[in-house]
């Protein structure tokens, strides 16, 4: 990986489609203090303009905390106001499109859904991370189909063979 950030290990939190701006800033930052190490701004509902100002709220919030900072989908508004990271989804551009236009600091993370060939094939790529699920039934994500729980372990195990001396 050429980004000089690592991603964190520990709780990654997801944001709800909350409008209330402060009531979500609140929650951000009482998420920080009970040990959340990085969040995932999700609000797909919102248009560009307030999902920009959501955005600059939220990392300010999350640099005062320590907290890595992400936009869901959205490459390009993660890197106009200088987000940590992009995570991409299944309809969103591949990572290695991405990471030419971001270039090698922004992380990048990815859903692989309970798919680990789809994994396998992010690792062998220049991502920070990869994602399962949902593991549990969501309000975030409402139609997600569940991934079943063994998919962590298999998904663990391919991040450890991938992270071996070659």
């Amino acid at each position: 990986m050429s980004t000089t950030l690592r991603f964190p290990a520990g709780l990654y939190g997801v944001t709800p489609e909350w409008e209330d701006g402060d009531k979500l800033c609140a929650a951000v930052r009482a998420a920080a203090r009970g040990g959340m190490t990085s969040l995932q701004l999700r609000h797909k509902g919102q248009d560009a303009t307030k999902r920009r100002e959501l955005a600059l709220r939220l990392q300010d919030v999350c640099r005062e905390a320590g907290v890595v900072f992400l936009i869901n989908d959205d490459w390009r508004l993660a890197l106009s106001i200088g987000a940590d990271g992009v995570h991409l989804g299944r309809e969103d551009e591949a990572p290695s499109v991405v990471r030419r236009e971001v270039g090698p600091d922004m992380l990048i993370g990815v859903s692989c859904y309970a798919d680990l060939a789809r994994a396998q094939g992010f690792l062998t790529e220049d991502v920070a991370y990869i994602a399962f699920g949902a593991m549990f039934a969501s309000q975030t994500k409402p139609l997600a189909p569940p991934a079943p729980l063994e998919v962590v372990t298999a998904g663990r195990a391919l991040c450890e063979q991938f992270a071996a001396p070659r």
